[in-house]
Parts: C-alpha cells; structure tokens; sequence
C-alpha cells in the first residue's frame, strides 16, 4: 500500500492544528480528545506505530465530553511532540483534498452500484486512505465528515455497506446508527462500528443496537478488505434466499411484484414495453395424486429448467404459486411473447417422467397480455394475463390465448360460484338463502352449492379451472376438521381463485391465528348476524373480483 501521501498528510493535520487552536483564546477538551482519538486511529491503520502509541497515551488523559477550556501553554505541551516524530527530510507537503471531494456523492452510478461503501467518519486523511483503498477493489466509496451528512447520503445515495465511527463532530455514530438501523436491516444493509475506543461496553451497545461487527482502530487494511468481501458475499447470500424459490430456483412472488413496479415505471418514463405471461401446469393435482408430491416436486424443478434453458437471459421467471408462474418479458410485445411460448411448450412435451414403472408427460397453458397506457399496473396487467391463461385451460388445455377485450367479455358470461361446507343444514339453509339474490361485481350470475362434510366437499366434482369461488367453511366437523380443507384447497388449487372464509363456533384466538396463517381470507365467529356476513363477503368478493 502506498502510505507516504497519507504520512504527509497528517503531518499537514497536525501542523494546521496547532496553527488554528494557536489564533484562539482556548481550546475545549474535547476538540483535544476528538484530535488524539482520530490521530491514534489514522496513525496505527498505515503503519506509524509511534503516534499511534503516543496518541493512545495523551486520548486517555483527556474527557470526550468536557468543554473546559485549555490556554495554549496547556494543550501544546501535549500536540508539540508530536512534529518531533516525522522524518526530518520530509518533501513539501503539496496535496490537499477538498472538502467537497470528501462529501460527494456524485460517483459513477454504473459502476458497482450493488457494492456501495458509504463511511462516515469525521478524520479526513482516514477516510480517504480507506476511499483509496476500497475503490482499488472496486467498492464506490461516499464519504460524509459528519453524522448530519451521513445520514442524508444513506437516504439519498442508498448505500450497501456502511463503515460508522463511534465518535463524530455533530452527534454521536450511536445516534445514526439507531437512526438508520431498522431501514437498514430492512434492506440488509451490513453496518461496521469502528473506533479508537475498543471497550467492552461500545461492542455490546454497538451489538446490541444492531451493528454487524466492531472493528477497532488502527486495523489493518487489508483486514477491512476482506471483512468488506465477506459481508458483501453475505448480503448476496441474504439477498438470493429471499427472492428465489427454494424448491425450484425460480424467483418467487416478492421478486415478481418488485419487478412488475420497476418495469411498469419504465413503461411509463420511457416507453418501454413488456409482456407478461401467466403459466399453469395441466392437471397437475393428478399428478401429486397419481405419483405423489416428490414426484409432483420433480416436474415442477423440470418445467423451471427448460424455462431458463429457453428464456433469454432478461426474461424473468418466478413461481407465482404452486404449480402457477409468471413470465416478465421485457422489449418484448405479446406476439412475441406467444412464439416463445410456443417454442417452450414444444421443448416442455418431450420430456418424459418416470414412476412407479409409469411414463407420463405434462403440458401447461398460459395467457398473454402486453402493457399499454390502459392497463399500466401490476393487478391490470395479472388480470388480463389470467383470463387470457383460463380462456386457454378451457379451449382444452395445453396452448396460449393472448388476452383481448373480446375475450373480456366472454369471461364476464362466467358464472361466480358460492360453496358453504357445514354440518348443520340450518345454518346452510340460512345462508344460501341470503345469498341468493346477490349480484356479484363483473360476473352475470352466480352459482350456489352446499355440502353437509369435508369429505363430501373434497371428494366431489366442485372446482372447474377458470371459475372463482367463495368458500364459506366450518371449522369443526365430524369426519374431516375444516382447517384440513382448508389446508387442501390451499395445496391442491390456485389460491386466487379460492376466497376461504372459516365460520365456526370457535373463539380461540390461537385457532383464527392458525386458520388466517394457513391462508383463509377471514374468520367468522358463530352466532353472527346474518346481514353483517352478508356485507363482509360482499367487501371481500369485490377485493376479488374486481
């Protein structure tokens, strides 16, 4: 490393230290505190172990928070033996850094940018030693001199990693850190406490506030590289595991909706268009019933393989729920798009799978729709993608539909469908009264059915892919508990098509925790008043449907 420039330069520190504090009247204790605490921190890092020990010494004879005043016989009698440690034949000191340098942010923002360092710390010839340092690895550096700058670049520059001192000019590094850290471990956002102050008691309230390591000043510079790497490796670790599906390497639904708004708005700036598609694997429940869910996992991990073997390295793939996904196919219009998906579903017919001394295919169909100004968010956009992929499961399954207003209508022509599963006929029979009459948003009628069991319910021939349905489910039955269903329809049928509501006798709170956590849409406590369930459905069914 070269350390000759940041040697002069705190020769050059100093020296302007004692020239300033010699124009004034006194000096407060903690200016003199503030000046050994960065110079022993400075000094160790690049290797002048002598000031760094020196500095150590007189930090500790002074108070970081005392503003009694010291003359100048006072305070130079510490700072004066310092000049006495550089080496005589020193060249002219030539180089300065601008304070503006110091506080940009205006780096490269093509450069890097999933690496971005932010430090502050208010010791300049510190800082830009570990700028110059990190940026050789190719890590964009900002710097902030002070906790009021800092924390305006963190918001601003959306750091990826940020080095804190403990000790700052304007508030203290333990005030910005429980100002940014609860953003910061929502983003993970790696945060390094460094210090001249090592104690016990700064690690743990560093710890326990949040911070991710401590690292002590002076450090090795090549100890901060390697830290740096490994909380970066860490960050990408983090970052993968929260939007892949870990069944089967596609993105998952977190992805998707974040990529949905960023593309949206860049149709929106620039004009860019994209396509979506919506994927349904056919007859997949007969496959985990035939075959079993392992095998059921298989095809699931084959389908997402030969889609990123045939999708463009652009083309973003996620499970969208069970045996559903979602294609985002940017620069890319539905005709496009409906070629290759077509290329896709030739590659996907080959392949064969193998159980139980069994060989079975699958097909899958999927619906298009391209982005226009009328439909320029992402529930829009799902919308038509799904009633396009429907209208394809009812032409017979194994094709794609590219979405219309035509289209549109005739899906308005299908039936809502409205199921209430309950032992007790009178409570069925009140219900389903009540809701005869309804007339649903965007559909032209409505279908009821009711059955006295779980097991008559599962059993039957109820679902028909394309159709919604409202599901009112009681909790307590004889031969199959509700949550079971409910645990079965969530599994085996694409959740937005079901709107679950549980009606039961039950108050626990454990078991409405439990049924909302396994994914009902509300929880009706019996006995209810028949006109507020009414509007309750209602307010649901118009979230659905619409």
């Amino acid at each position: 490393m070269k350390t000759e420039k940041y040697k002069r330069l705190i020769q050059k520190k100093i020296i302007e230290t004692i020239e300033i504090w010699s124009d004034q009247q006194s000096v407060e204790e903690r200016e003199i505190y503030r000046f050994f605490h960065n110079l022993k921190g400075t000094s160790g890092t690049i290797g002048l172990l002598e000031i760094e020990k020196f500095s150590e010494i007189k930090e500790q004879m002074f108070m970081e928070s005392s503003t009694k005043a010291f003359t100048r016989d006072e305070w130079s009698k510490h700072l004066l033996p310092i000049t006495t440690m550089f080496p005589a034949a020193i060249e002219s000191l030539t180089e300065a850094i601008s304070a503006n340098s110091m506080e940009s942010s205006d780096l490269d923002d093509n450069i890097n940018t999933e690496n971005r360092v932010l430090v502050i710390d208010d010791d300049v010839h510190f800082v830009t030693y570990v700028k110059e340092v990190l940026e050789k690895h190719n890590y964009p550096v900002s710097i902030a001199l002070n906790a009021e700058r800092g924390l305006k670049l963190f918001y601003e520059w959306k750091p990826n990693l940020i080095l804190l001192d403990i000790v700052l000019p304007d508030h203290s590094g333990m005030y910005v850190l429980n100002q940014i850290v609860d953003k910061a471990k929502q983003e993970h956002i790696p945060i390094i406490m460094v210090s001249g102050n090592f104690s016990v008691e700064n690690q743990i309230n560093a710890y326990r506030s949040g911070a991710m390591d401590f690292l002590a000043k002076p450090f090795d510079v090549e100890l901060l590289v390697a830290l740096v790497d490994n909380r970066f490796v860490m960050k990408q670790d983090w970052q993968r595991s929260i939007i892949i599906d870990e069944l089967t390497g596609a993105y998952n639904r977190k992805h998707f909706n974040k990529m949905m708004k960023q593309k949206i708005k860049c149709f929106k700036r620039s004009n860019e268009i994209f396509s979506l598609v919506m994927l349904d694997l056919d007859y997949f429940k007969r496959v985990n019933d035939t075959y079993g869910h392992l095998q059921g996992d298989e095809v699931l991990q084959a389908f997402v393989a030969i889609a990123k073997d045939t999708f463009r390295s652009t083309d973003i793939l996620c499970r969208y729920g069970g045996e559903e996904f979602a294609v985002i196919l940017p620069r890319t219009d539905a005709i496009q798009a409906a070629v290759l998906m077509d290329q896709f579903r030739n590659l996907f017919n080959e392949v064969k799978f193998h159980a139980n001394n069994e060989i079975f295919q699958v097909t899958f169909s999927s619906g298009i729709t391209e982005i226009t100004e009328a439909n320029s968010y992402t529930e829009k956009l799902v919308d038509e993608a799904d009633q396009a992929l429907y209208s394809a499961k009812r032409a017979g399954r194994n094709q794609t539909i590219v979405y219309s207003n035509e289209l549109n209508e005739r899906n308005y022509e299908i039936p809502l469908n409205f199921i209430i599963v309950d032992d007790d006929p009178l409570i069925r029979d009140i219900v389903i009264n009540s809701f005869a009459n309804w007339k649903p948003v965007n559909h032209l009628k409505l279908q009821t059915a009711e059955y006295s069991s779980g097991i008559s319910f599962i059993t039957s021939d109820w679902y028909k892919e394309g159709e919604k349905y409202i599901i009112l489910l009681d909790g307590s039955m004889p031969d199959l508990d509700g949550l079971e269903v409910l645990r079965r329809l969530r599994e085996d049928y694409p959740e937005k098509q079901l709107l679950i509501v549980m009606l039961t006798a039950r108050n626990n709170t454990k078991d409405i925790v439990h049924a909302l956590q396994m994914g009902a849409d509300d929880y009706v406590v019996k006995p209810f008043n028949m006109q507020e369930l009414v509007l309750r459905i209602e307010r649901l069914a118009n979230r659905m449907l619409n």
